[in-house]
């Protein structure tokens, strides 16, 4: 995904009466998932993952669904987009847990306006209200604000491959090694975002590049919570070897699964 910078469109402001239901319903939602899952109970949350123009083509969404399926939470999931049954309006966020911003195969700038302003306020407005926000690579970007929605305010997120000491200078498919806490882990890397820490509180550091730089974050975001990860721990085998790379440590979506327990707790 192609890194390039534009001022973020102004935001369309919903309704009074539109914000209080998304909040109310995400709130309910996220209550009955963390008390579901406490009780082994695996008839699956229900979780909306984007597909569409601002997302690409080639299974980022379908992998990101995967990954949330695998999962101790069992997300039952269903795409959204201009193209899906749901469309990013309120309406579809009732009892909803999850939602995923996944990867893209376009600019931020152009992946910005293709998911436009209101649909960014829509899903804003859900996370503010109680909802959780999962963002990928170039989700993890559109969380930002240089373009995006500002979930990471006073954080934010940028280029990786332009800081100094980065692993990878390329904006090529390639694998690279981040820290998972002590852990030194290979995950699929094509020009991902980096996160700069808001230092508020409950805001969760689980891994970083090798230069010093955070790789994946969790935190809040009004009454609800954020997570964005610049790599791709949810990259199927094929994504592998149809860029001809090779994942020395195997599957990686146990760390997307750990990233998804903390922005769900």
């Amino acid at each position: 995904m192609r890194r390039i910078i534009a001022v973020a469109s102004a935001v369309t402001l919903m309704s009074v009466g539109s914000l209080a239901t998304i909040g109310q319903a995400a709130a309910a939602q996220t209550s009955s998932t963390q008390s579901r899952a406490s009780r082994g109970d695996t008839s699956g949350p229900l979780a909306l993952v984007y597909r569409g123009p601002a997302g690409c083509g080639n299974g980022c969404s379908e992998a990101a669904a995967a990954m949330l399926r695998s999962s101790k939470y069992h997300f039952t999931v269903r795409f959204v987009g201009p193209n899906e049954k749901r469309k990013l309006v309120p309406s579809s966020f009732a009892g909803v847990a999850l939602y995923v911003q996944p990867g893209g195969n376009t600019s931020v700038a152009r992946a910005n306006r293709l998911l436009g302003a209101q649909a960014q306020q829509v899903i804003a407005d859900y996370v503010r209200g109680g909802g959780r926000y999962l963002g990928i690579c170039q989700g993890a970007y559109l969380a930002g604000t240089d373009p995006g929605m500002g979930l990471l305010s006073p954080g934010n997120s940028d280029q990786y491959i332009a800081t100094k000491g980065a692993s990878t200078k390329s904006e090529a498919d390639t694998v690279i090694p981040i820290r998972w806490g002590k852990k030194k882990v290979y995950m699929y890397f094509q020009d991902g975002a980096y996160l700069i820490p808001s230092g508020v509180a409950g805001e969760k550091i689980l891994a970083r590049y090798t230069n010093g730089k955070v790789a994946a974050l969790t935190k809040p975001y009004g009454a609800g919570r954020v997570a964005v990860i610049g790599p791709h721990p949810e990259a199927p085998r094929s994504w592998y070897r149809e860029a001809g790379l090779r994942d020395r440590d195997g599957n990686d979506a146990r760390y997307g699964h750990k990233l998804i327990n903390s922005v769900m707790r």
